[in-house]
C-alpha cells in the first residue's frame, strides 16, 4: 500500500466529515481557515495533528511525516505514558505550565 501525500492524508481528514463548516467546529477554527488548508497550503497545521488523528483515525506521520516520522522508534514510557514528545508538542507543554506574567505581582 503506497503511503499518501500529506494533501492526500488532509483529505482523507476532510472526508471524515459532511462539510467543512463541521471540520471547522471539530477543530475549533473557522471554515475558511479549512477551506486555506485544503486549497492553499495543502497540509495540516501542526497543533492539529493529533486531534485529528485522535477524531479520524487517520496517523499523524501521514498527516505530517516531517513532525512524526514513521521509522521512529517507541520512546522510554514512565508511568504508562511515552515519554518521546515532539518538539511542537513540548513547546505548547512548556508555554501553558509557565505562569502568567501579567497577573504576577511587581
Amino acid at each position: 500500500m503506497k503511503t499518501p501525500t500529506r494533501f492526500e492524508a488532509l483529505m482523507q481528514v476532510a472526508d471524515c466529515f459532511s462539510t467543512q463548516e463541521a471540520m471547522a467546529e471539530a477543530f475549533e477554527v473557522s471554515q475558511p481557515t479549512v477551506w486555506r488548508w485544503l486549497n492553499q497550503s495543502k497540509q495540516l497545521p501542526a497543533e492539529h495533528v493529533l486531534k485529528a488523528e485522535e477524531v479520524t483515525g487517520v496517523p499523524r506521520h501521514h498527516l505530517r511525516p516531517d513532525l512524526y516520522p514513521v521509522d521512529l522508534a517507541p520512546g522510554p514510557r514512565w508511568h504508562g505514558v511515552d515519554q518521546r514528545v515532539d518538539r511542537y508538542q513540548a513547546a505548547v507543554l512548556f508555554n501553558q505550565a509557565r505562569p502568567s506574567k501579567r497577573g504576577a505581582a511587581a
